[in-house]
């Protein structure tokens, strides 16, 4: 079954046509201890379309009332107080239903011979012995109505898991399965982004926090379990450069505004919206203020874009494909620009009318 059948299928209900009855109230439980740098969540706190505060505080209609358990932005003093909806949710006693928000990749547990652990979250009640996070996965995912990784460490492993690393580090689908489903019937949805556009985050938490009040279907996903309205074109297609890749006219250092495709852009071929939406408010995005795209929202990332500052393998090729075509229609756009960049000649202060009016329905 496709994502997008899955989708339907949920939509439906299992029993048929019957929409699933939605739900009041809801927790997120978001654990950021996977191999990360806490930058997703630092930069969801910049989010305005909605803003976090606004979904929090119940700003937005129609949503279900929402708990935030985010140990970045948490009002509790840390400690047991924090970890209580987390231990309540992985005993099976959750008060109510819980989307799982997993930050950072996820270590490789069992190649750990003896004793230790690569990252933890909390300790064990009784032994005092920290909890890994494998352990709080093992527990959480099957009991979460959604699970949502956030980041591109936690979609598809990021930086921790390139070529070398001693923790065999992956992204969340790689260690649930691919065919993990929540108990609300959705696959991981992956949010990647390195680190994630914050408008691109809670735009899709509030897709499915409208899905878990049965007031919108599933959102729609693509293969790699990513929205489909997010990443479904690539950077160079939002890309304020792009025309002079069309045209051949292509940057030799970073200070120019030219296309970057030969100083080493992936933009191209890699799926991302940040330069038709810019990064906070509308502003920047990488290609907008003059950085090259270097594919961190990708599945290869960052084995398959390395080293980050060479030209592409397909650049050259491309590049020089596309020269003759670029350089003929140049010419032919600065013909007409300079063709348009002048009045036309009626246009003075004579005493005839040379406009060509002619009103011939007059006697």
């Amino acid at each position: 079954m496709s994502v997008d059948q899955g989708s339907q299928h949920v939509a439906q209900g299992r029993g048929g046509a019957e929409q699933r009855p939605g739900v009041d109230e809801v927790d997120i439980l978001w654990i950021s201890e996977g191999m990360s740098c806490d930058g997703d969540s630092v930069a969801v706190t910049a989010a305005a379309q909605p803003a976090i505060e606004d979904v929090v505080l119940g700003l937005v209609p129609g949503l279900p009332k929402v708990n935030l358990h985010n140990k970045v932005l948490s009002p509790t003093l840390g400690g047991e107080e924090f970890l209580a909806p987390f231990r309540a949710a992985a005993r099976g006693a959750a008060e109510r239903p819980f989307i799982l928000v997993i930050e950072g990749s996820i270590p490789n547990q069992n190649i750990i011979e003896g004793d230790g652990y690569w990252t933890s979250f909390g300790n064990d009640e009784q032994t005092g012995e920290p909890l890994t996070l494998n352990w709080w996965l093992d527990q959480l995912a099957p009991k979460a109505w959604a699970v949502v990784a956030v980041g591109t460490c936690a979609t598809y492993g990021g930086i921790h898991a390139m070529a070398g690393n001693p923790t065999g580090s992956m992204g969340l689908a790689d260690y649930l399965g691919w065919d993990y489903r929540s108990t609300a019937g959705l696959p991981v949805v992956n949010i990647p982004g390195c680190p994630v556009q914050p408008d691109n985050f809670m735009e899709t938490l509030t897709w499915v926090l409208f899905h878990a009040a049965g007031a919108a279907p599933p959102p729609p996903l693509d293969e790699m379990l990513r929205p489909q309205w997010i990443f479904g074109r690539t950077v160079h297609e939002g890309c304020d450069r792009a025309a002079y890749y069309e045209q051949a006219d292509f940057a030799k250092d970073y200070n120019s505004p030219k296309c970057q495709v030969k100083v080493g852009c992936w933009g191209p071929v890699v799926n991302c919206n940040v330069p038709k939406r810019g990064w906070m408010g509308g502003i920047g995005g990488c290609p907008n203020v003059g950085g090259i795209c270097i594919g961190c929202t990708m599945p290869g990332f960052p084995d398959k874009f390395m080293p980050f500052m060479d030209e592409p393998p397909g650049g050259s090729l491309s590049s020089v494909l596309i020269k003759p075509y670029g350089a003929f229609i140049r010419r032919m756009r600065g013909i007409t620009n300079a063709v348009v960049n002048k009045e036309p000649k009626w246009r003075h202060n004579r005493d005839a009318l040379t406009t060509g009016y002619d009103p011939h329905y007059r006697p």
